[in-house]
């Protein structure tokens, strides 16, 4: 068992749009609004960030923590977790989005996966049970085939 995934949503984060909304029930899941409530200690957390070294399956011992928020609020709540001794870790560029969205603020936009998808991918990277992640999402489908390479390897 890992510890449990947290998931540092911006406070103005549409939540009707919001695919990690399935989770908030889930016991492995802490859901933490930003700015508001506090965080944590995270110096045993990932933090998955788009310039980062990439993400291993060696890492499984750590938890990992998400920021869910639209690109023009995800960069400030990054810097606010600078001093917290996390880790950060990025998914590999070859894992594509099926959510049908104009990216606007993502340094790079190939690579800017929904927030359910990025989780998806960080716990098939650590070894972590995928079951019930996608369950509820939409584009399920869409995205399992346009990375099937992926997480069939």
């Amino acid at each position: 068992m890992h510890l449990q995934t947290i998931i540092y949503r911006h406070r103005k984060e549409n939540k009707k749009k919001c695919t990690l909304r399935p989770l908030e029930k889930r016991e492995d899941f802490l859901f933490i609004e930003y700015p508001t409530d506090p965080l944590p200690p995270l110096d045993e957390y990932i933090v998955l960030n788009l310039e980062a070294p990439p993400l291993t399956k060696e890492e499984s011992d750590k938890g990992l923590l998400l920021i869910d928020g639209t690109w023009n609020y995800t960069k400030k709540m990054g810097q606010s977790l600078l001093n917290k001794r996390t880790s950060v870790r990025s998914l590999p560029g070859e894992i594509f989005t099926a959510y049908p969205r104009k990216q606007t603020g993502c340094s790079d936009p190939l690579r800017g996966l929904a927030s359910i998808e990025a989780l998806y991918a960080a716990y098939h990277i650590l070894g972590w049970d995928t079951k019930g992640l996608l369950d509820q999402y939409h584009w399920k489908e869409s995205f399992l085939e346009k990375n099937a390479l992926f997480f069939n390897s």
